[in-house]
């Protein structure tokens, strides 16, 4: 006698969906799930649904639900949210766990590509690539670079969060010395990931790289303000990877203005930044929309992700990317 599935739904942005779960995907997943669709076969569904309250697995992703205790009161039967994205902070609530709801995250699919991004912006940006492009399309064409070059450069990792770790592994592997500044490090795990584990200041100080790599908190706003990027080095490289509310964004401009220091950023404070912004104008500043996490074909790797842990919850198995209530204060 075969057990009737467990009935789940997809909660996301309409154009996620496809992307993220490819039909070898879907197929995984229907044989663990009964999955809801709309009328028609359309798989996104609305609270509305006339078998919501029968949801036990829902599968979410970007721009999916808050679920506050009024959607979870609508989602009785609920014992999983599988997030098919990275950060799941800003679409759950405390009441999730109270209720005894099983989360999982699909961060560690989406750090990988982060993590690539900031070891290849770091080769970019030690080359001093985007300031010397500039300066050959205005007629200056350098027999030697000055200020350029990887060979002997110290990196300053700004937390060994699930992202720095994997930049410190590269970084090491790479053959550069790292530092790493995180109060929640312990002397050992630096010891093991291969980096010399110093306080903020004294990174600031000693490094050629400064890499950002913290969660962005109430305490950790502007955490790399104006008196720490007075501590870099000249020709010093700043790249932020993490979230734009972590620096300084005026006190930058300042210093990049005044060629002291340059700049690589994935993300800003605001975000996305208004034309003209004095940050794409500067030749040592390369500014990018926010692309370092999955694009494109990596989205894919969400999907699988998050297919892997409704698979191992309707089998009984701990989920690879299990979030607890304790993480949640820690989350980007």
């Amino acid at each position: 006698m075969t057990l009737p599935r467990p009935v789940g739904a997809f909660a996301m942005r309409p154009d996620v969906l496809p992307t993220a779960f490819t039909p070898d995907l879907i197929e995984r997943l229907g044989a663990r799930l009964e999955l809801l669709t709309a009328p028609g076969g359309d798989p996104h569904i609305g609270l509305d649904h006339p078998r919501i309250a029968e949801v036990s697995v829902l599968i979410t992703s970007w721009e999916c639900p808050r679920l506050d205790a009024p959607v979870l009161d609508r989602l009785p039967r609920l014992r999983a949210v599988i997030h098919a994205a990275g950060s799941i902070r800003h679409h759950v609530t405390e009441e999730v766990w109270r209720r005894g709801i099983a989360v999982s995250s699909a961060a560690d699919a989406n750090a990988d590509p982060v993590a690539d991004y900031t070891a290849a912006v770091i080769t970019l940006g030690l080359k001093r690539v985007l300031f010397l492009a500039h300066r050959y399309a205005g007629g200056h064409f350098p027999k030697f670079a000055e200020r350029t070059g990887a060979d002997g450069r110290v990196v300053g990792v700004v937390g060994a969060s699930r992202i720095g770790r994997r930049v410190i592994r590269r970084l090491v592997a790479a053959g550069h010395r790292v530092l790493v500044a995180d109060p929640y490090l312990a002397a050992a795990d630096a010891a093991e990931l291969g980096a010399q584990p110093l306080d903020l200041d004294e990174v600031c100080r000693r490094s050629d790289v400064l890499t950002i790599h913290a969660p962005a908190l109430p305490e950790t706003r502007h955490l790399i303000n104006g008196d720490r990027l007075k501590l870099l080095r000249d020709g010093a490289l700043v790249v932020n990877t993490a979230r734009g509310s972590l620096v300084d964004t005026e006190a930058l401009i300042a210093e990049c203005a005044a060629g002291r220091i340059d700049a690589v950023l994935d993300v800003t404070d605001p975000e996305p930044l208004p034309p003209g912004h004095p940050l794409f104008l500067l030749p040592n500043v390369l500014v990018t929309p926010h692309v370092g996490g999955v694009q494109g074909s990596e989205i894919r790797r969400l999907g699988a992700y998050a297919t892997a842990d409704v698979e191992r919850f309707t089998s009984g198995e701990p989920l690879l990317g299990e979030v607890k209530l304790e993480d949640l204060p820690r989350l980007a």
